[in-house]
């Protein structure tokens, strides 16, 4: 029970990845707030099944690109749960459509950079007052961050690339007040985002290239994420830690 009573933030925590991010955390005793706007039955589910294990969580609805939901969802989280936030995971981003540049417009491209970059600034913005020594934030990159993506993915990369330094820069920033800053850039992962982005010849091949022979799945990502936000490592912070079976070094 590492995380006992450390309130946690997780953004984009009722589904795939975010989903089994929120169910390790509640199982290692911390107390949750959970963002979803989407997925609404997802939500309830989750909400059901962290209800029957005994989880301290709330599950709060919000789009994480406007200032007024991440405002309402830190406060219904200190509210309930004391003033001073432990963690925060930013899940919440993906990549609407793969488009080409010649076929994106740029209300796209602000939307894409908005949903993965605006969202992980404000909930940064808005939980640090709330934080003290020895508190931890997860972003979520992506491979395509450093690689820049697969074809019609450029929007979505940039966006994570930006996420990645974003995260080095508030390592820095928030160094000195204990607060450490992390991302993850996972590569092929086996969830619903590549069920709807990815041909399945595209990710057998992917799968047959890594030298671990396979896709990965949101349960490593979330002991991953469990690692990062926890005390165990207490020394991390600027890393863009890399999780996709060895498919791409840096």
């Amino acid at each position: 029970m590492k995380l006992e009573n450390k309130l946690i933030i997780i953004t984009g925590g009722a589904r795939d990845i975010g989903r089994e991010v929120s169910k390790k955390l509640a199982a290692q005793g911390a107390k949750l707030a959970i963002n979803y706007y989407g997925s609404e039955d997802q939500a309830q589910s989750l909400r059901e099944e962290l209800a029957a294990s005994d989880a301290q969580a709330i599950i709060v609805k919000g789009d994480m690109t406007k200032q007024s939901d991440v405002d309402s969802l830190v406060s219904q989280a200190t509210s309930e749960f004391g003033s001073t936030i432990s963690g925060l995971v930013n899940v919440v981003g993906g990549m609407v459509e793969r488009k080409t540049i010649d076929a994106m417009d740029e209300e796209f491209f602000n939307y894409v950079m908005q949903l993965n970059v605006t969202s992980t600034f404000l909930t940064v913005k808005a939980v640090v007052p709330h934080m003290t020594d020895g508190g931890a934030i997860v972003n979520f990159a992506s491979q395509a961050g450093r690689d820049g993506g697969g074809p019609g993915a450029s929007a979505y990369a940039t966006s994570k690339g930006a996420v990645m330094t974003f995260t080095r820069s508030m390592a820095k920033e928030l160094g000195p007040q204990g607060i450490r800053v992390n991302s993850l850039c996972p590569g092929m992962i086996s969830t619903t985002f590549h069920d709807t982005f990815t041909k399945d010849e595209v990710r057998a091949n992917v799968a047959n290239g890594t030298p671990l022979r396979r896709e990965g799945n949101a349960a490593e990502i979330a002991d991953t994420v469990s690692f990062l936000i926890s005390d165990d490592a207490s020394f991390v912070t600027g890393a863009n830690l890399d999780i996709n079976g060895g498919m791409l070094f840096s």
